[in-house]
């Protein structure tokens, strides 16, 4: 599963999802706690109510003037020191009757002004306490104030209790919740993952066109964009077809041309035109030499992309190196590189080899080495080095423009080098030449950047 990355419609979608689920707990939260406290408080308050009705009802006046029970409420916590439930009843002229939870400390009994049941939060024995009262006269016409009262932390006990199970099951509910969404979103978004690796495939030589079933929705650009592939392959074939038809085509004409020119420079009258004309036809000449070159490297083959094997494309070259230059030595070096595939065309590659060892070849003393060194799983940097005379550092970018020989002793047209840093432009590869120790040294680094191996 690939982790969200900025940007990306996994990471929308994931956060969209973090944002719904928080937002609906939470909103679930607040009211299932705002529902509850109104509840239990509702229950407590109809309880205790009920306990005052219940403690005026049992409430008597004894012969002796003293206030007694007819039995106690039937509510046992009213008998248990300070558990928080606690009565009083207090009359003019009466000793004060309190309940046995109550061991310490009075209620105020002016809550019980009136026959109306009315209710407050005052202090109790214990600490805040919610509070009921009402008053009835007695035998004597006296007023009998019945006051009934339950802790506050009672009530904020319960509240917090389910505030606390609550949350812990709300938390795990987002959680399951969080992981289906998760869930959903790796298993809607693997289609694009499996394109993206066909993309991948595809970039790195290893397919042909975007492989693979997909989802309706996605099916279509991946059928179009192979069509694309298909008629863009065909377009360049056609398009290198038809550059070396036309090279070949101007060669006639161009030789005929030349032929004339060295013609009229064998006339005194006419050997300064004819030396232009010799000099322009060479241009045209090594123009022509150049796109025929670049059409032969690819001119006719399907781009498969099936990549580069390192350093087995090299073998053969080397072979047929040695042959074409017998009074020198070709080595290779490529310890850590066997196996290594390059996401590069391979007549494209090997026609890079052989120009630069071939150029190597001709102006080596005695040996040329071939070093590969892999720099990743999809990249290479590939060395050749001559023990030649060099080229001057102030020559060295003159290297690679079309026709430049610095020594017209030395056989070849001079298109060379140009032709090699043109087909490394179009695979995404870089050239560089510079002075080694013992000669010049060629190196060209390979990686997959999205060229397209053209």
């Amino acid at each position: 599963m690939r982790f969200p990355v900025p940007g990306s419609l996994r990471l929308r979608f994931l956060l969209a999802i973090t944002l719904w689920v928080l937002l609906g707990i939470t909103a679930i939260w607040f009211s299932a706690v705002g529902i509850f406290s109104i509840h239990v408080e509702q229950s407590y308050h109809e309880e205790l109510a009920v306990h005052v009705r219940e403690l005026g009802g049992l409430t008597e006046i004894a012969p002796d003037g003293a206030i007694i029970l007819a039995r106690p409420l039937s509510d046992p916590r009213y008998d248990v020191p300070l558990s928080g439930f606690y009565w009083q009843v207090t009359a003019n002229g009466h000793a004060t009757l309190r309940s046995p939870s109550m061991t310490r400390g009075r209620l105020d009994e002016t809550i019980a002004h009136s026959p109306e049941i009315l209710h407050s939060v005052d202090t109790g024995p214990t600490g805040p306490a919610i509070t009921y009262g009402f008053t009835r006269k007695g035998p004597a016409g006296e007023d009998i104030h019945f006051v009934i009262a339950t802790d506050q932390s009672e009530l904020d006990r319960l509240i917090d209790s389910f505030t606390r199970d609550l949350t812990l099951r709300l938390a795990g509910l987002a959680a399951l919740l969080l992981a289906t969404g998760f869930a959903i979103i790796f298993f809607s978004l693997r289609p694009l993952d499996r394109l993206s690796l066909a993309f991948a495939r595809l970039r790195h030589g290893k397919a042909e066109e975007l492989e693979g079933e997909y989802p309706a929705e996605i099916a279509p650009l991946a059928a179009d964009l192979n069509a694309y592939i298909r008629h863009n392959e065909a377009m360049i074939a056609r398009a290198r077809v038809q550059a070396g038809n036309l090279a070949h085509s101007l060669r006639t004409p161009l030789a005929i041309i030349t032929d004339e020119a060295e013609r009229l420079s064998e006339r005194s009258e006419c050997r300064a035109a004819g030396a232009v004309l010799l000099d322009q036809a060479s241009a045209m000449t090594q123009q022509i030499e150049y796109q025929l070159a670049r059409a032969r490297s690819s001119a006719g083959k399907k781009h498969s992309g099936r990549g580069v094997m390192v350093p087995d494309v090299a073998a053969p070259i080397l072979r047929a190196m040695q042959r074409l230059h017998p009074d020198k030595q070709f080595k290779m070096l490529a310890d850590g590189c066997n196996g290594l595939v390059l996401p590069l065309d391979a007549v494209d590659f090997a026609a890079i080899l052989s120009i630069l060892l071939d150029n190597a070849g001709k102006w080596a003393s005695r040996d040329v080495t071939l070093s590969f060194a892999g720099a990743g799983a999809d990249s290479c940097t590939v060395r050749i080095e001559d023990d030649g005379p060099g080229i001057p550092e102030n020559l060295l970018e003159q290297a690679f423009a079309v026709g430049t020989r610095f020594d017209p002793d030395v056989a070849g047209s001079g298109l060379g080098l140009a032709i090699a840093q043109d087909l490394c432009a179009a695979m995404g590869a870089e050239l560089t030449l510079a002075n080694g120790a013992r000669g010049l040294i060629a190196t060209l680094r390979c990686a997959a950047k999205g060229g397209d191996g053209s």
